[in-house]
């Protein structure tokens, strides 16, 4: 049966609960526990697939297909643990499923309300796969006072009420400001959300302080003292280089301790932290760096390439090499030279994304990477325009284009070299969309075989010809164009297993020109670098000694 740890925050968003609790999962990890992360989020949304990423940051695709918190990613690259789709959900999600529940009539013609008809949803959600592990970790999204989220903790009060003691615990992040006019970390702004938090039942046993300064021993234990919390409870979060740190550092404060004596298990394994050492070693002791430049369209928001951005660092740790990115957007160049923005990078990726917006830029970043012997990464757009680029500009298909970019536009002005997915298969049945279907959950999701060419660039990343990849796409390169473009070098170099549907181009006589329609990113970790990322910042290390 798994003890549970509810994460919770106050005061100000964006605390770092994700990175918290992904930090203290790999650190009972360290000591031997199993362990699966879980995010509760209070917007209505059923998910964040149909969310800007201007909105919501990326969307982190799980194996079996759900679309989910970026959250999630921090979880799988901190602990390992593959998440499902039984790990993220939304009180869009939740409502969803009372109301489905009420018009079959499950609920025998009783008045619907939050309470019980929501909470015991959210319990039920919570309690899936309570017997795999040794604990449950489930961070609730938003601040407390949101009115939203609101059901969340009083289902979180009751689901630790309906537990025998001492099997759930509940952990509270919050803000200690510092005034300079003074001198001082101001503690009141933390006594009030527990304060607050008090109000609906919950008293936190660990609480977890981020501060830009050292937290004096006086303030500690008047935290403890007005919170009603430990003074070895009153842990201290500190900015840090890297995110990478954040085990380590937990763990000098003293977190995963704290917790354990909350449980009162003792004596409590020691640690192994052998793991996260030597990714601190990778961080910090690096052979010399390497330029990239990320060419996509919401660069205003790097948390929309969360992914990306992490698994190229987990590339450059893989090399011994500090990688640094540049965020490039492709609208700068729609409509004129790529040079002048992209000269002098050592390689350059192209990432994902939907519309039309900002693809004649990425193209002609497809163009420079070719035509400059530059080493390119595409991925899913990013091939599709990597594509698109070879049609045009070398195999003479000059109106080549995606059908996508005629749907948005309502007419048709390209050959769609590039078309709307109708039609595909997963595991041992048949999946069939239309154009005018929902747009939530509707495309290709989760994870897909691949057959990659022997002896290809791509097979030599992989050391395999079999591969799985999880997939976020509802067009496909069409394989109707395939012969003309490998005629002119550009080889197909992974495919479905039923041969349908491409996975990976690259072109033969380029150093370093890979693009994939799968999303690689998803599966790369600090302890195990994604081979194709691993691969691409070898060839930036190689071409930035040429440069």
């Amino acid at each position: 049966m798994a003890r549970f740890i509810f994460i919770t925050g106050g005061v100000v968003s964006s605390l770092g609960k994700g990175l918290a609790s992904a930090a203290l999962g790999s650190l009972l990890q360290a000591r031997g526990f199993s362990v699966r992360l879980r995010k509760l989020d209070p917007y209505l949304n059923v998910d964040p697939g149909t969310m800007s990423p201007f909105e919501h940051g990326e969307v982190f695709v799980t194996d079996d297909g759900a679309e989910t918190d970026l959250d999630l990613g921090h979880y799988e690259r901190f602990t390992g643990v593959a998440a499902r789709n039984t790990d993220s959900v939304s009180s869009g999600r939740i409502y969803s499923t009372v109301l489905e529940k009420e018009r079959r009539g499950d609920y025998l013609g009783k008045t619907i309300q939050v309470i019980p008809h929501v909470t015991n949803e959210i319990k039920d959600f919570i309690s899936i796969g309570e017997d795999e592990v040794d604990f449950m970790l489930c961070e609730i999204g938003g601040t407390v006072g949101d009115i939203e989220a609101l059901p969340f903790f009083e289902a979180i009060r009751q689901f630790s009420q309906d537990k025998p003691r001492g099997q759930c615990i509940f952990m509270h992040l919050t803000l200690l400001p510092y005034l300079a006019a003074s001198g001082e970390l101001k503690t009141k702004p933390t006594q009030h959300s527990v304060k607050e938090l008090r109000s609906i039942g919950i008293s936190p046993d660990v609480l977890v302080c981020r501060s830009e300064h050292p937290i004096p021993e006086k303030e500690r234990e008047k935290i403890g003292l007005f919170c009603n919390v430990r003074k070895e409870a009153v842990i201290a979060a500190y900015d840090l280089k890297s995110i990478y740190e954040a085990p380590l550092a937990y763990h000098a404060q003293g977190l995963d301790q704290a917790v354990l004596d909350a449980f009162n298990i003792s004596p409590a394994p020691k640690p192994d932290l052998s793991v996260w050492e030597d990714v601190a070693d990778r961080i910090h002791n690096t052979d010399g760096e390497v330029n990239i430049a990320i060419v996509g369209k919401y660069v205003q928001l790097e948390d929309a390439y969360k992914s990306i951005k992490e698994a190229v660092t987990h590339g450059g740790m893989a090399n011994r090499v500090k990688v640094n990115v540049k965020w490039v957007d492709a609208e700068t160049f729609d409509s004129k030279d790529a040079a002048p923005s992209l000269a002098g990078f050592h390689a350059i990726l192209v990432p994902g994304g939907f519309g039309e917006r900002g693809t004649e830029g990425k193209i002609k970043a497809a163009q420079f990477a070719r035509e400059k012997k530059i080493p390119y990464l595409g991925i899913c757009l990013g091939m599709q325009m990597a594509v698109i680029e070879a049609a045009r500009n070398v195999a003479g298909l000059t109106a080549a284009g995606s059908e996508e970019f005629d749907h948005e536009a309502g007419k048709k002005r390209f050959e769609p070299v590039v078309y709307h997915l109708k039609e595909w298969v997963q595991g041992n049945h048949t999946v069939r969309r239309k154009a005018g279907d929902d747009k939530g959950g509707t495309m290709r999701l989760g994870a897909y075989d691949a057959i990659l060419t022997e002896g290809s660039r791509a097979a030599q990343a992989y050391g395999a010809t079999a591969i799985e990849e999880r997939h976020r796409h509802r067009y496909e390169v069409d394989t109707k164009y395939r012969d003309q473009l490998e005629k002119f070098g550009l080889m197909f170099s992974g495919m479905s297993p039923d041969g349908r549907l491409p996975e990976i181009v690259e072109w033969k006589d380029h150093p370093w020109f890979v693009g994939v329609q799968f999303h690689p990113e998803l599966k790369s970790k600090p302890f195990a670098p994604h081979p194709l990322f691993a691969d691409f910042v070898r060839a930036a290390m190689e071409n930035s000694r040429l440069v």
